[in-house]
């Protein structure tokens, strides 16, 4: 199959591939929705290159079926990126927290405002400190609901009064300097 055959192909089938993955993949992880179609031509081409296809149904179904299996492939990829990041994430907020316990107060005032920003985030109240976090890590409103399982609203006042919360103690520090919060 050459290259203006193939490109032909993909035009022509482009629609059974987007709907097949947009039935089978995840709705949060959307943004992999180019990387599963090409996967799936790519499995395709070389499948036919190599004469894989048995003709027992339509070429159509065929890659339709293969889409699906890519795109369940796919959720299960980032599904497992996902669980690996959280884990991490304790890590390292059990990191933080017995750091933040080593240190009297007077010594979190010549810390970096950054590794004080780590300590208060990780005080934080677990409904606040996990929407913070999730800003942080670049995520929207949207993204942040459906991995919580909350409403977008709950996600918008829980960033707002996290947000309060760590601009009094960065405000408690009693120490002069730039608003840190300003870009959460």
């Amino acid at each position: 199959m050459g290259e203006e055959e193939f490109s032909r192909f993909v035009e022509g089938t482009r629609e059974i591939v987007l709907a097949a993955i947009s039935r089978y993949l995840y709705e949060r992880f959307a943004y992999a929705i180019d990387d599963v179609a090409q996967e799936t031509y790519l499995r395709a081409y070389k499948a036919l290159q190599k004469g894989q296809f048995r003709g027992d149904s339509k070429l159509t179904t065929w890659l339709y079926t293969i889409a699906r299996n890519e795109s369940i492939r796919m959720n299960e990829n980032l599904i497992r990126e996902e669980t690996k990041a959280e884990k991490a994430g304790k890590r390292s907020k059990e990191e933080t927290r017995n750091f933040a316990a080593e240190k009297e107060p007077d010594e979190t005032l010549d810390l970096p405002t950054w590794e004080k920003a780590k300590i208060w985030i990780s005080n934080l109240p677990d409904a606040y400190r996990s929407v913070i976090e999730y800003y942080l890590s670049g995520y929207s409103e949207k993204e942040i609901a459906e991995a919580l399982g909350v409403p977008a609203g709950t996600v918008k006042s829980r960033a707002a009064r996290g947000k309060e919360m760590l601009r009094r103690m960065q405000n408690s520090e009693k120490r002069e300097g730039g608003e840190v919060w300003g870009k959460l």
